[in-house]
C-alpha cells in the first residue's frame, strides 16, 4: 500500500504545479484623450506598448511614451498626458463666454436670438478634432411687420421714418384722428411675433372741467368741458410751490394728464437760536419774514458736551412742517442775550459731527406751522 500512496501524492503536486498561472498585465490605466481602442486586455511581461494621443487632443511630452509589463504585472510609468485642441471663440461671441477666448474639443456652443429676432443658420456649432467649428455662428435678423393700419377718420405718426411695405420689430408710431376724436389708445408697435398692433377706434372724448387747486389758481381757462388734447394751465399763491406738471392735457380716457398741488412755505418754529439758511448764518430775529419755501433746507446748531463744540443738523420744509432736530436745544433768555457767544452756534465747529438724530415735531410752546 505504501508505493501507491506516494504515487498518488506526486501526482497530485504535478498537478498543482502546472496549472498555476503565469504573472501578467492587464489594460494600463489612462487618462482622458489618449487612445484606448488599441489597448489589449492581457499583457505577457516584458511586451511593451506605446501610448498615444487619439484625435483632437495633443500629447504633453516626446518620451517616454512607451510603457512595459513588469514580472511583478504591474506597468512602469509615462508621463504622456493628452490636452484637448482648442477652438478660437469668434471675437462678437466673447462677452457672452465671459471673457474666454477659446473653447476645448468636443465643447458645444448654442445660440439663440432674442425676441423679435429671428435665426439665419445652425442654432449650435461644435469644436472639431482639428480645432475649428463645425458651423458658422447664426446671424439674428430682426422681425418684419407690415406696416400698420390707419383707424378710420384718423392716421399714423411714425417714431422713425420707414420706406417699403415693412417695419422692424420694435419700432413704434402714434395713432391720431381727426379732431375732436381721440383714439381708443395712442400707440402701437411692431410685435415679436410679426404682427403689427390693430388699429384704434376713432371716438368722441372730453374731459370735465378743470379742478380747482388749493392755494393755487388756473392761469387762463374757460370753465367748461374741455376736448381731447387740450390743455389747462395752474399756478400757485404767492409763497407756495407748484409740484408736479403746471400744465395738464385731457387725454384720450375722459381724464386730465394729472393733478398738481401747491405746497405750503414753512415757519421756523424757534424764539432763540441762529440757524443756517440760504448759504447764510442767521438769527432768528433776522429771518424777516419767518418763512422757508416747500423743499427748502434748514440747519440748527446742536451741542457736542464731550467735545464742547458745536454741529449742524438739516431738516427740510414739507408742505408746511418743518421738524426740529432733538438735538437742539432753545438756549433761555440770559444766554441768548448775555452769553450768545456760548451758543452751539458760536463756539468752535466740531471737526466730526455725532450721528444724526431723528427729528421730532416741533413742541406746542415753538409750533412749525404754515407761514
Amino acid at each position: 500500500m505504501a508505493p501507491t500512496l506516494a504515487l498518488l501524492v506526486l501526482c497530485q503536486v504535478a498537478l498543482y504545479t502546472t496549472v498555476t498561472p503565469k504573472k501578467v498585465c492587464g489594460r494600463p490605466p489612462v487618462t482622458d484623450g489618449i487612445d484606448e481602442l488599441s489597448l489589449k486586455h492581457v499583457y505577457e511581461v516584458a511586451e511593451e506598448l506605446t501610448l498615444t494621443c487619439e484625435q483632437g487632443y495633443l500629447p504633453s511630452t516626446a518620451t517616454p511614451r512607451r510603457m512595459t509589463c513588469t514580472a511583478t504585472g504591474e506597468w512602469t510609468q509615462s508621463d504622456l498626458a493628452c490636452s484637448p485642441k482648442m477652438c478660437p471663440i469668434p471675437r462678437p461671441l466673447q462677452p457672452l463666454a465671459r471673457g474666454r477666448t477659446e473653447a476645448p474639443f468636443k465643447s458645444v456652443l448654442n445660440f439663440t436670438c432674442d425676441d423679435g429676432y429671428v435665426m439665419q443658420g445652425a442654432n449650435e456649432s461644435s469644436c472639431l478634432h482639428d480645432g475649428t467649428w463645425s458651423n458658422q455662428a447664426p446671424l439674428c435678423k430682426a422681425v418684419n411687420c407690415d406696416l400698420p393700419k390707419p383707424p378710420t377718420d384718423g392716421r399714423i405718426a411714425h417714431d422713425k421714418p420707414v420706406s417699403g411695405s415693412t417695419t422692424m420689430y420694435g419700432q413704434g408710431w402714434t395713432y391720431e384722428c381727426n379732431p375732436p376724436k381721440a383714439p381708443s389708445y395712442e400707440r402701437g408697435t411692431c410685435m415679436a411675433d410679426g404682427r403689427a398692433t390693430e388699429p384704434p377706434v376713432c371716438r368722441d372724448v372730453s374731459c370735465t372741467i378743470p379742478p380747482s387747486l388749493p392755494n393755487g389758481f388756473i392761469t387762463f381757462a374757460v370753465m367748461r368741458e374741455h376736448s381731447y388734447k387740450e390743455t389747462v394751465k395752474y399756478a400757485c399763491n404767492e409763497h407756495y410751490v407748484l409740484e408736479g406738471e403746471a400744465e395738464i392735457q385731457c387725454r384720450n380716457t375722459g381724464n386730465w394728464s394729472s393733478n398738481p398741488v401747491c405746497r405750503a412755505p414753512c415757519k421756523v418754529g424757534i424764539k432763540r437760536g441762529r440757524i443756517y439758511y440760504n448759504a447764510k448764518k442767521l438769527w432768528i430775529a433776522d429771518l424777516k419774514p419767518n418763512r422757508v419755501l416747500h423743499g427748502e433746507h434748514v440747519a440748527f446748531y446742536c451741542l457736542n458736551k464731550a467735545e464742547r463744540c458745536g454741529y449742524p443738523v438739516a431738516s427740510t420744509c414739507n408742505d408746511g412742517t418743518l421738524l426740529i432736530p432733538e438735538c437742539f436745544q432753545e438756549p433761555g433768555k440770559v444766554d441768548y442775550t448775555i452769553r450768545a457767544k456760548s451758543l452751539p452756534s458760536e463756539i468752535a465747529v466740531c471737526t466730526t459731527s455725532p450721528p444724526a438724530s431723528p427729528t421730532s415735531p416741533a413742541s406746542p410752546a415753538s409750533p412749525a406751522r404754515t407761514a
